[in-house]
């Protein structure tokens, strides 16, 4: 298919289509670590790159294909390597593009563990890290070394839901030759696009909202060509490879991905809006209200505010605590993206492996609590918080 030519929610269903000789309508299951070749002749041309086709699941699988070509076309880039965990895929866009030596610009207000990665991970390699403001783009400029080799931010942050200016960094980032990665995991390809706001490299989570059912871990990295072609050759030689079955099923959420991204975001509204109503409630962090300090940017590189909630409940950690134990439909979990809600407190779980400092800076303290709304009524959800507030 000529995949230009659909929208979203039909590339969502048809695009990355890849057949058997059995002509299956739904996408085939490739359950199988390796691939019979027709001659030896053929096995040396597939190993060498001289001839397309399976080798190995490792690097080569169908299904985990359909799912790549699917992902593209969905975030517009020319290829996605597919990859174990969302944080297996942010190793692999690293470890393919930096070398000792290099420097990385991130923005302060990253998932904790994404900042364990540079900060511990890659620093023994001797990748050094600098962290500013996901807002302030003047500190993404004065932050800038003869050796800095990537930009990495994601928008909308976790969990404070801050909303960096592509655009803006990206123009920064060109300005002195290195690459633009943006984790789009609140958002996926159906409320923000990165690469057409100026990103170099979109980053998943596909655990998150792309799977949507909390059944299986994966991650993505997506961008031209010549970029994917060091974070394939890292996965093909260490493996921290997607499965099949997981490939599948990732398949199959997509397939209702633009629906849900739709009714998470409608509920997500509606509680922030009542979340502001309540007298125990300091701040609430949504970009979908008009109180978001980003409301506009995210009007404008958004189609809506997306599904994470967070807010800042007065008395600290004892009351956010009282708040997360009062619940009874809620799941607490630090997982997002799920049909289910999922309420977490960062600063002592998502957030709880980075020093008290990092998170002062990132604006995490002990009074908020993370919702990832879900797809029950409302009304329920209300009620389950105000139990606790």
């Amino acid at each position: 298919m000529s995949e230009e030519n659909y929208q979203p929610e039909t590339l969502a269903l048809r695009a990355g289509g890849v057949q058997s000789q059995f002509h299956e309508h739904s996408e085939a299951l490739f359950l199988t670590s390796s691939f019979t070749f027709d001659s030896a002749e053929q096995a040396s041309r597939r190993f060498i790159g001289e001839e397309p086709g399976n080798i190995y699941s490792r690097f080569t699988n169908p299904t985990v294909t359909m799912f790549e070509q699917r992902l593209a076309a969905l975030e517009g880039a020319e290829q996605c390597v597919a990859t174990a965990s969302g944080m297996s895929a942010i190793l692999a866009c690293c470890m393919g593009l930096l070398k000792a030596g290099d420097h990385v610009i991130a923005s302060q207000s990253i998932f904790g563990s994404t900042v364990n990665l540079f900060n511990t991970v890659l620093k023994k390699f001797g990748v050094e890290t600098t962290f500013v403001s996901a807002t302030d783009v003047r500190e993404w400029q004065a932050a800038v070394r003869p050796n800095t080799k990537l930009f990495f931010l994601e928008t909308p942050s976790n969990p404070l839901t801050e909303v960096s200016d592509i655009a803006a960094i990206a123009a920064v980032a060109k300005a002195c030759g290195a690459p633009l990665a943006v984790d789009n995991c609140f958002c996926t390809p159906i409320l923000q696009r990165p690469l057409e706001l100026g990103a170099d490299i979109v980053i998943h989570s596909a655990t998150k909202y792309i799977d949507g059912q909390g059944r299986v871990l994966g991650g993505a990295v997506l961008g031209s060509r010549k970029l994917m072609e060091p974070v394939y050759g890292f996965l093909r030689t260490t493996g921290p490879t997607m499965s099949a079955f997981n490939a599948w099923v990732f398949l199959k959420g997509i397939e209702t991905l633009k629906l849900r991204m739709e009714a998470h975001s409608a509920n997500a509204l509606q509680l922030a809006q009542w979340l502001e109503q309540q007298p125990n409630v300091a701040r609430v962090f949504y970009p979908g209200l008009p109180s978001h300090p980003q409301h506009a940017l995210a009007l404008k590189q958004q189609k809506t505010g997306g599904g994470i909630v967070a807010f800042e409940v007065k008395g600290g950690k004892a009351a956010a605590w009282r708040v997360i134990d009062s619940t009874r439909l809620l799941s607490i979990t630090a997982n997002l993206g799920d049909t289910k809600s999922t309420i977490t407190h960062p600063a002592t779980t998502t957030h709880a492996r980075i020093s008290p400092e990092a998170r002062a800076a990132a604006g995490i303290g002990d009074g908020l609590i993370r919702i990832a709304v879900g797809l029950e009524a409302v009304v329920d959800i209300q009620n389950d918080l105000a139990r606790g507030l």
